[in-house]
């Protein structure tokens, strides 16, 4: 088990962002939907915490159901099912893994070499909740793929797509932590320098490929990082 590593601090109210739902595409069958960084994906503990990704597409998508989550720190690319029916087969595909899903992040320092695997085990570090953390005795198998897109040495830091060939809560997060290159702005593991260095968390859900719950078909979608 590796200890905690960032001391925890009390998280600022839940400011959700405003501004018009980005919607990329829609159909019968689904939505794909763009989220900003600090707005939930679904509802959390009391009323404070009721707005959404999920309420507000529904307010517009009644039929709209969430099938998978970001971060409420997270931007980037979500789906939703239009219907029990459809949210079944998307729900299908995501637990057989049919579903191919890219991150792009910013991390503090020189992430090398320029491409690998992290293969360390997860769990909820139940004292400190929400954050996970690594434990080699009881934790789920987890697998994060890496390749560095660029090195800024005025900034000393690496700009990285994240491959999540694994689903465990805060992976990525984790994984780029437990390597010694947090990701910049991250409040929960980020050494409090990394953690000033940016405004929000830099990780994005930039690509994300799916097969169409209906027709099968394969549908790619693309978000450029915004940081």
């Amino acid at each position: 088990m590796t200890p905690s590593a960032p001391s925890l601090h009390t998280p600022p109210p839940y400011q959700p962002p405003q501004g018009p739902l980005v919607v990329l595409y829609e159909d019968a069958s689904l939505l794909v939907l763009d989220k900003p960084a600090g707005l939930l994906s679904v509802p959390g503990r009391g009323p404070e915490h009721a707005d959404c990704l999920a309420s507000r597409v529904q307010a517009r998508y009644p039929d709209a159901l969430i099938v998978h989550r970001l971060d409420m720190a997270t931007s980037g690319l979500l789906v939703m099912a239009r219907g029990k029916a459809m949210e079944r087969q998307l729900s299908i595909s995501f637990q057989q893994r049919a579903v191919d899903k890219c991150y792009e992040a910013v991390v503090a320092g020189q992430l090398q070499p320029g491409q690998g695997d992290v293969h360390l085990p997860l769990i909820t570090d139940w004292p400190n909740r929400p954050r996970q953390m690594v434990d080699h005795t009881l934790g789920k198998p987890s697998h994060t793929g890496y390749t560095v897109l660029g090195y800024d040495p005025q900034q000393h830091t690496s700009r990285v797509a994240l491959v999540p060939h694994t689903g465990r809560s805060h992976q990525l997060r984790v994984h780029m932590q437990a390597l010694g290159h947090p990701i910049l702005g991250d409040d929960l593991y980020a050494d409090p320098a990394s953690r000033a260095a940016a405004p929000r968390l830099l990780l994005h859900a930039s690509h994300l490929t799916l097969p169409h719950p209906a027709s099968g078909e394969r549908l790619v979608f693309d978000s450029p990082a915004p940081f």
